[in-house]
C-alpha cells in the first residue's frame, strides 16, 4: 500500500522506531531525513517510542504534512502518552502497529500482545482497524488518508494471511461502518454469528465450513473497528447482528474484555486471557485455542449441540 501512495500523496511522511524492515514502513524510493538532507519523507526515530508519537502529532498539528510511524503492538505501551495527547487534540497522526498478536511466535510473551487491542480501543478519539487482509488493510489506509479529524491506528499482523473472498468488494465499501457481514447462511436466517477481527475472520470463516458440514447455519461478521461500527445508526448495528440470533462467538487472538457486548449472555470469546508462550507463531496460536476447531466447539456449545 505504501508503495502504492507515497509517489501519489508526495506529502506522506513517516517511519519507524528501529523496525523499518519488520513493520514494512518504507516505501519504495523512500529517502531518509538526515542531517543536511531534511528534504526526505522516511524518519528513522530509532528505539524511541514516545519521541516518535510525540513528533508525529507535531507534524499533523503543524499541517502540510500526512505523518505515520510505525512499531510492534505490543511497543505502542512506550507511547501511550503520546498516543492518549494526540486522541485529545485530534491530531490526525497515523500509528502503524505490527506483530500484533501471538502469532508473532518465538519471540515470547514479552512480544506478544494481548492486552493491547483492549487497552488501545479504549481511548476516547482513537480510531482502531484491525484488517482482515490485504483488501481491508487497502481499505483501512484509505479510511486513515481521508479522515483527517483525529488519529486513527493500524493493527497489522506480522503472519501472512489469505485475500478473503468478498473482501474485494463489501470489504473496500464497508470496512469504514466498522463491521459488515462477509459470509451468510443461504437464507440470510443464520443459526450462530462467528465475529472476527484481524488475523482471525479467516478462522472464523474456516469455522463456518466446518459448521456447515454438521448442518449449523453461520454468518461471518468481520468487525475491523469498534469505533466505527458503534458510530452506525441502530437500523445497520441490527441489520449485522440481529437481536433475534443470541447465539454469537467472538474470536480475537487477544483478552476477551469487551466482547460481551456484541456476543451477549448468551454468547462466547475465544481470545487469550494469558500471556503467550515462546514457539513457532501457528504452533503458539494452536496452543492457546486461536483455531477453527475451537470456534466450531463454542459455536456448538451456545447452540446447546
Amino acid at each position: 500500500m505504501l508503495d502504492a501512495i507515497a509517489p501519489r500523496i508526495p506529502t506522506l511522511v513517516g517511519g519507524s522506531a528501529d523496525l523499518t524492515p519488520s513493520n514494512n514502513t518504507r516505501f519504495r524510493g523512500a529517502v531518509d531525513i538526515a542531517p543536511g538532507k531534511l528534504g526526505g519523507r522516511y524518519i528513522r526515530f530509532g528505539i524511541r517510542e514516545h519521541a516518535m508519537g510525540a513528533i508525529l502529532n507535531g507534524l499533523a498539528l503543524h499541517g502540510g504534512v500526512i505523518p505515520y510511524g510505525g512499531t510492534f503492538l505490543v511497543f505502542s505501551d512506550y507511547m501511550r502518552g503520546a498516543v492518549r495527547v494526540s486522541a485529545i487534540m485530534g491530531a490526525p497522526a497515523i500509528f502503524v502497529w505490527t506483530h500484533d498478536s501471538v502469532g508473532v511466535g518465538e519471540d515470547g510473551p514479552t512480544h506478544q500482545p494481548v492486552e493491547h487491542f483492549a487497552a488501545l480501543r479504549a481511548i476516547p478519539n482513537l480510531v482502531t482497524l484491525r484488517p482482515a487482509d490485504a483488501n481491508e488493510t487497502a481499505a483501512a489506509w484509505r479510511y486513515a488518508l481521508t479522515h483527517r479529524d483525529r488519529p486513527v491506528a493500524l493493527f497489522l499482523t506480522r503472519q501472512g494471511l489469505p485475500v478473503l473472498p468478498g473482501t474485494a468488494e463489501a470489504g473496500i465499501e464497508k470496512l469504514a461502518r466498522g463491521a459488515y457481514i462477509l459470509a451468510d447462511a443461504a437464507d440470510g436466517k443464520p443459526d450462530v454469528i462467528l465475529i472476527g477481527t484481524g488475523s482471525e475472520v479467516s478462522l472464523a470463516l474456516a469455522a463456518s465450513d466446518l459448521l456447515a458440514g454438521k448442518g449449523v447455519r453461520a454468518r461471518v461478521v468481520s468487525m475491523p473497528s469498534w469505533e466505527l461500527f458503534e458510530a452506525q445508526d441502530a437500523t445497520y448495528r441490527d441489520s449485522v447482528l440481529p437481536r433475534a440470533v443470541t447465539a454469537r462467538v467472538s474470536v480475537e487472538a487477544g483478552v476477551t474484555l469487551g466482547w460481551d457486548r456484541y456476543v451477549g449472555w448468551s454468547g462466547a470469546m475465544v481470545g487469550i486471557d494469558r500471556f503467550g508462550e515462546s514457539g513457532k507463531g501457528p504452533a503458539v496460536m494452536a496452543h492457546l485455542g486461536i483455531t477453527a476447531e475451537h470456534v466450531v466447539e463454542r459455536a456448538l456449545a451456545v447452540l446447546g449441540r
